[in-house]
């Protein structure tokens, strides 16, 4: 299913928009916003995969609101005013529906998004090349990643996050944690968690319940991970 977020300053726009969104049957209602505020808040803390958006909302603008986000989701803009059409495929925006729009108009745009989500995710995440390196399908974009620039991987329901040891803000990729762990196996990676995958060479503490990385983040240990953990940090150990 793809996740989508439905945002619009106007109640009743809102409303129709979000039933419309509910009628596609490969698209989940991931939330519904009445300001680009409301839209931030939620994308904070979960991974949606298009925003459907008014231009013209108070305070900030859909477009606006769009231009500040780093990794934006797949976006339709939905505006009453015509002459917004160009400026919204400026910030590569999947489709452009003018108000009033009816459901055969949602379709084409919802067959749209759900041609690009195909092809961002026919393959998220390649194996590992002979120059330790591994290519990620995220935002539109293949990029190629040495696996020691990464620091550790979050399961997040069926995404996963990859943090790097030199940027703060994870990369997105659909892709399960048993598949990453096999791409990552005898790399100098291990499950700590049933939601994290650690570099190795990026730890720099162990307490009884966490590891803190060369970064700054606190990773969780799991308990049925504990023990193969302990016996790597036990045969690092100096002397007796």
């Amino acid at each position: 299913m793809i996740k989508c977020l439905a945002i619009d300053d106007e109640p009743l726009a809102l409303q129709q928009l979000a039933a419309y969104i509910e009628k596609v049957p490969f698209f989940e209602l991931a939330g519904k916003c009445h300001s680009a505020a409301e839209a931030l808040a939620i994308l904070k803390n979960d991974v949606v995969d298009a925003i459907f958006v008014d231009i013209n909302m108070p305070d900030l603008s859909g477009m606006e609101f769009v231009r500040m986000l780093q990794s934006p989701p797949m976006v339709v803009f939905t505006t009453a005013y015509s002459e917004y059409a160009i400026e919204g495929y400026k910030v590569d925006a999947i489709d452009y529906l003018l108000k009033p729009f009816g459901m055969d108009d949602m379709m084409r745009a919802a067959n749209k998004v759900k041609r690009q989500y195909d092809l961002m995710h026919t393959a998220s995440v390649s194996a590992v090349d002979e120059n330790d390196a591994i290519f990620v399908k995220t935002d539109y974009k293949v990029l190629r990643i040495a696996i020691t620039d990464i620091a550790y991987i979050e399961a997040m329901s069926e995404y996963l996050r990859i943090f790097l040891t030199d940027k703060s803000k994870p990369m997105v990729v659909l892709l399960s944690m048993k598949k990453m762990e096999e791409r990552l196996t005898g790399k100098g990676f291990m499950r700590v968690h049933r939601s994290y995958i650690v570099n190795l060479n990026c730890i720099r503490e162990v307490g009884k319940s966490r590891i803190i990385l060369t970064n700054g983040a606190e990773v969780p240990i799991g308990n049925i991970y504990r023990d193969a953990f302990n016996d790597y940090i036990s045969g690092k150990f100096l002397g007796k």
